[in-house]
Order: structure tokens, then sequence, then C-alpha cells
């Protein structure tokens, strides 16, 4: 690899950085040069290999304008053997302090197909052999319109009261079924979005809905955003016969609002979850796999 140069990007490269054709134009990614105008991506941990002067690997770390933490690998892409996107990798994490998160993001059920195989297998080789280890999968998924399951009856619906009886049954669901956009509150806000919502998500208690049968509480909704990008940020139970239709409440009050899709995040060891969103009209739209160094907590 002697004609090989590895380094970060300079100011005003930005068309280097785009030179390498989208390996996976499918997924829906934030234009680098969007990523640059908006102060997520930087020049400086950005850093590129180029070999014979063309280039053949980037990688361009993200971290958000007042974000709390430390920056995330979010594009990493390869036209060269591992061993050069494992260099690549060691020589930023060096500049920039040691390895940090790695998101690869894929599209959805990219295991069966082939094409995706042959373009991710490379990176995420390389994110393995400079020392980063796989942590988990989570899978986004969208509703985009399919007629909802009618109701049975069972179950009541209702805003909280008050943030307190939010925060209440937060703390009696261990493991929350859907949390969307999980790392982006982890990182740029500090919060963890299973054990304390309401720090990302704010006090509006109309953005939420309980569940009750027979007047007790039984499982908790929280969605956020409007119509042009709404999302289930949090939904979590304490009877999982309630997941059914308190999902499909959860979109029913979503749609009345104007939304036309709506966004769910899962953990993919989370089967029965996963088979429940499809059954409500969710279709997986990407996957997100954790890649992280030995001693994270992630």
């Amino acid at each position: 690899m002697t004609d090989l140069v590895i380094r970060p990007l300079v100011a005003g490269e930005e068309n280097l950085f785009d030179s390498m054709p989208d390996p996976l134009p499918q997924l829906r990614q934030v234009a680098y040069a969007d990523g640059i105008a908006g102060g997520g991506y930087r020049p400086e941990t950005t850093w590129v290999a180029l070999r014979a002067g063309r280039l053949v690997g980037r990688a361009a770390w993200l971290l958000p304008p007042g974000a709390v933490g430390a920056p995330w690998l979010e594009r990493f892409d390869l036209d060269a053997e591992p061993e050069v996107g494992a260099e690549l990798l060691r020589a930023a994490h060096e500049a920039l302090g040691g390895p940090g998160l790695y998101y690869a993001a894929l599209p959805a059920h990219w295991r069966r197909r082939p094409e995706v195989l042959a373009v991710v297998r490379a990176p995420m080789e390389a994110a393995r052999l400079a020392g980063l280890v796989e942590r988990g999968e989570r899978l986004r998924c969208s509703w985009t319109g399919t007629p909802l399951p009618a109701s049975s009856g069972r179950y009541d619906f209702r805003a909280p009261v008050d943030v307190s009886e939010i925060n209440a049954l937060v703390a009696r669901i261990a493991e929350p079924d859907v949390l969307t956009g999980v790392e982006i509150a982890r990182v740029v806000g500090g919060v963890d979005l299973a054990t304390d919502p309401l720090a990302w998500l704010g006090n509006d208690t109309e953005r939420w809905r309980i569940a009750l049968e027979a007047g007790k509480p039984v499982g908790l909704v929280g969605t956020f955003g409007d119509a042009c990008y709404p999302l289930l940020a949090y939904l979590g139970l304490l009877d999982e016969a309630a997941r059914p239709e308190l999902l499909a409440e959860a979109v029913r009050v979503l749609a009345a609002g104007g939304a036309r899709e709506v966004i769910a995040d899962v953990e993919s060891r989370r089967v029965a979850v996963l088979a429940e969103l499809e059954r409500t009209g969710f279709r997986q739209l990407r996957s997100r796999v954790v890649f992280a160094p030995p001693n994270s907590r992630e």
C-alpha cells in the first residue's frame, strides 16, 4: 500500500468526497454538502484514502452543532480491500482521540440481498479490523397509509394527566418496545430516551397516549414531529397484550393530524415487536448496525 495516502479532508474539497459514487443510493441519507453547510460534517472530522490520486475510501464523522457527545462515524465507504479501510479508520481514530461509535446504515433486508452484501462486506470488515465490535442492529420502519386494524374495544386511551404520570409509567417499563432516535438523543442531548424521554421530547402531554384496561394503565406511547416527519418516539408496555391496539391508536392519532408517514425504530432482536409493526402496516426502510469500541457501554 505504498501508493496509498490517508489524510483528513481539506476545506473546499467537498467535491473530492463526492467523487466516489454513492454505493447505496437507495438509502435516505443527508448529502455530504448539506451536512457541511449545516455544520454536522466538518473537514477535520472527514478522512479520505487516495490510491494513485483516486478516492478509494472515505469516512465522515457527524456531530450536529450544540451536541454534548462525541462525533460518530456516519458515512464510511470503500472501493478497496478491508485493510485499506482499517488503516483509514486507525489513522482517523488516532487523530480524533480514539475510536467511537459507527452506525452502519444499510438497506432493509440487507442480508438477503447479494448486491448489497457485495458493497457492505468491506467496510464492515474494516471496522472489525480497526478494533470495533458489532453491538446490535436497529431497524427503521415506516407506515405510509395502510388501513389500520379495527379496535376491539378492550382498551381505552387518554392523554396523561401530567408529566408525573408519564414519568411514573416510564419507571415501571423495563425495556420499551419502540425507541425512535435513541442514538441522536444520547449523543446530541445526553439523554437516555428509554428512561427519561421527556428530557428529549418535551413536556407536551398531548403527544402521549395511555392505554387502559378496566381503568388500569397497561401501556404508554409518545409521538413526536408534525405532519412532515411524525414518529413513534417511545412505546412501552406493562401488558404485552395491549401492543397491537396501542400501536394502532398512536398511528391513528398521528394520521388524524395529517401524517402521511410514521416512523418507528425497533431492535432487530425484538421479533414480536417487529411482527406487530408489520401487522399494523409498517414496512422496513433501513437497518442500522452499531459498531463500538470494545469497552463501550453501547
